[in-house]
């Protein structure tokens, strides 16, 4: 056993502890120890264990009438419970198993079978654990899907019902139809992000490689950020050379890449700083980055930022889900390459991707 553990044991005889502490002292766990079950129950919240050795005949609350107890608490049924006993009868073991105990050990106890089955319930612990982090993961997901969804949505509503009041003059109903416009990007944007990167998790997505200018990609991409950057008053720069060597990559995937490491730049950038695009052909790869002015982003930071759902450092007044860099990652990784934030001095981040250099023209793979 590698892994450090707390366990539990409940038994009215303090040398029966003395027993199983012998057995585990080399397995680097931790043991607490309880005299009965009702004592045992008082002290969970504090000792928290991973395991609970549970003696079957103790005086005033059984084992079985205490494994019931615990296991009816929905803090506590995720906690394994070996029951130690010296009953041998199957109608015996069935009541200690339909009190809800995970496993059952034999008296005396023998140390090789005790080590085993604490690892084994170790092991389940380990997993109830990880599917309880899972569940959560999964509630958090949900709440901030549906929370990017509504604010986007709640524009598009706000928007459609002043259009419908017939009160706004031309210019006003022009600004609110480019206000739905853009909330309907985001929605469409989200949604993109969500289904490729469902596809590419199950190796069910389609690399389409042509041959790609990338300076012209580049350009377009600034040219469609340009209004935006001019509402926050940023300057937005392309630092893209006139021999470009062109890429072989998936056009469309490359692109949304782009896109939302500008839309990054463009939300956390301050008013009056820079935003620079810039690209670079090398003998073995081609480098793309994406350099803002505003906050940075902690070393802690730099690799949880690209998982799915982490949003990394707030600023105030962006909303974001953590969708975006983590499609990144997993787009830049279907091409064979890699992507990396370090700091911009003096300020600020640059978001750094590298491609190989692809021989074989255009094809397309499945990732």
């Amino acid at each position: 056993m590698t892994i450090s553990a707390s366990i539990l044991v409940i038994d009215d005889e303090p040398d029966n502890f003395d027993v199983i502490d012998t057995f585990l002292h080399d397995d680097n766990i931790q043991l607490s120890y309880a005299s009965s079950g009702s004592r045992a129950i008082a002290r969970l919240q504090d000792i928290q264990p991973d395991v609970i050795l549970m003696d079957v005949m103790m005086p005033h609350m059984s084992g079985i009438e205490a494994c019931q107890i615990i296991k009816a608490d929905p803090q506590w049924q995720g906690i394994p419970i070996i029951m130690v006993t010296a009953l041998t009868s199957k109608d015996d073991l069935s009541r200690c198993l339909n009190a809800g105990a995970d496993d059952f050990i034999s008296k005396p106890v023998n140390g090789t079978e005790l080590r085993a089955r604490v690892n084994s319930m170790l092991r389940i612990r380990q997993q109830y654990a990880s599917v309880q982090n899972l569940l959560r993961l999964r509630e958090d997901m949900v709440n901030m899907i549906v929370h990017d969804l509504r604010t986007p949505l709640s524009s598009i509503v706000l928007s459609a019902d002043m259009l419908q009041s017939g009160q706004l003059t031309a210019a006003k109903q022009h600004h609110k139809a480019e206000q739905i416009m853009t909330a309907a990007r985001q929605l469409q944007a989200l949604i993109d992000d969500l289904l490729i990167m469902a596809r590419i998790e199950d190796g069910q997505m389609l690399v389409d490689r042509t041959t790609v200018d990338l300076r012209h990609l580049c350009k377009k991409a600034l040219e469609e950020f340009e209004a935006i950057a001019q509402q926050k008053h940023l300057d937005l720069v392309g630092d893209l050379p006139a021999q470009l060597n062109p890429v072989h990559v998936d056009a469309t995937m490359l692109r949304r890449v782009i896109d939302n490491l500008l839309s990054n730049a463009v939300k956390f950038s301050p008013k009056g700083s820079q935003v620079v695009l810039k690209a670079d052909s090398l003998d073995q790869s081609t480098i793309i980055q994406v350099a803002d002015q505003g906050t940075g982003v902690r070393l802690d930071l730099r690799q949880i930022i690209f998982e799915k759902y982490e949003t990394g450092m707030s600023a105030e007044g962006v909303t974001q889900l953590g969708l975006g860099l983590a499609f990144c990652k997993l787009a830049v990784e279907a091409h064979g390459g890699d992507i990396r934030v370090d700091d911009n001095h003096p300020q600020g981040s640059v978001f750094t991707i590298s491609l190989p250099i692809y021989v074989g023209g255009s094809q397309s793979t499945m990732v």
